[in-house]
């Protein structure tokens, strides 16, 4: 067993950043002496290693704490994701010292796109572990090979307009590495079958309020939705998001497997319901 001293020399964690941890129920001593003070064995040790994996990626308290407590939480698989994350970012970090290397040698200028090449490549490796295996096949085959389709994503994020465009989600995100750090935030296999269970069934009721023909309904369904989108994907707000979904709706493709899902025609109502009530003006977008 370990004194909160122990612990603090051991890991560097400040004794009041423990109590703290103690105080919010994300780190509780493992018992307590006879003198009063509190007491970690090993696996309270592993525990608040956990949590240093997690800060390091800027991972608020509260979502820590809620990683740590949910039921599908998996040792290993999180300790691989954060190995993983922690060997990109020294990848990253050494390719930041080259580049400064670089200029104080006077061979190279700084760049100022929205993203460097390893951060790029990261999030193309992010949308694919989250991306549905059939719309992951579709795209597989549609570009031909995965590497295919990772060069053609890299160069679309290179374009002037996707860089600004980026510029403006870094707003709602409250900055870039909130962005990032919010693309990185583990999300478990049930939260994400629990948000696909509630988009469909609320595409389903904004549907029925069409065939209704309640206008006024059918805005406080679309708000609905667009406000729960925000809060799974914590972002500031929805607008930008919604008319970003309307937009890729509108790709043959998705189109077609949108109709296949939730009957024929359903993508167009959807389309003009979220572009009605967000007044996008985006009608004439071809």
């Amino acid at each position: 067993m370990y004194t909160v001293k122990e612990i603090a020399e051991l890991t560097g964690v400040s004794t009041r950043t423990l109590r703290y941890y103690d105080e919010i129920g994300l780190l509780s001593p493992t018992g307590k002496s006879e003198s009063g003070y509190r007491l970690y064995d090993d696996k309270a040790l592993e525990k608040l290693q956990q949590i240093l994996f997690f800060r390091e990626f800027e991972i608020s308290l509260k979502e820590i704490k809620s990683i740590l407590e949910h039921p599908d939480f998996d040792r290993n698989q999180i300790l691989q994701m954060q190995r993983k994350m922690l060997v990109k970012k020294k990848d990253r970090l050494e390719r930041l010292i080259a580049s400064m290397d670089d200029i104080l040698d006077g061979t190279s200028g700084m760049d100022f796109s929205v993203f460097d090449r390893t951060e790029v490549e990261e999030m193309f490796e992010l949308m694919m572990e989250r991306m549905p295996e059939n719309i992951r096949e579709l795209g597989v085959n549609e570009f031909g090979s995965l590497s295919e389709w990772k060069k053609h994503y890299i160069k679309t994020i290179e374009r002037e307009e996707m860089q600004e465009r980026y510029r403006e989600i870094f707003q709602l995100y409250g900055g870039k590495e909130n962005y990032l750090s919010q693309m990185k935030r583990p999300v478990s296999e049930k939260e994400s079958k629990e948000f696909k269970r509630w988009e469909d069934d609320m595409i389903r009721r904004i549907l029925a309020v069409h065939k209704e023909n309640n206008r006024e309904g059918l805005g406080r369904m679309v708000r609905e939705y667009g406000k729960g989108c925000r809060e799974f994907f914590h972002m500031r707000e929805e607008k930008m998001m919604m008319l970003s979904f309307t937009k890729s709706l509108r790709n043959e493709m998705v189109l077609e497997k949108f109709d296949e899902r939730f009957g024929q025609g359903a993508g167009k109502v959807v389309i003009d319901a979220i572009e009605t009530e967000y007044d996008s003006g985006i009608h004439s977008e071809k």
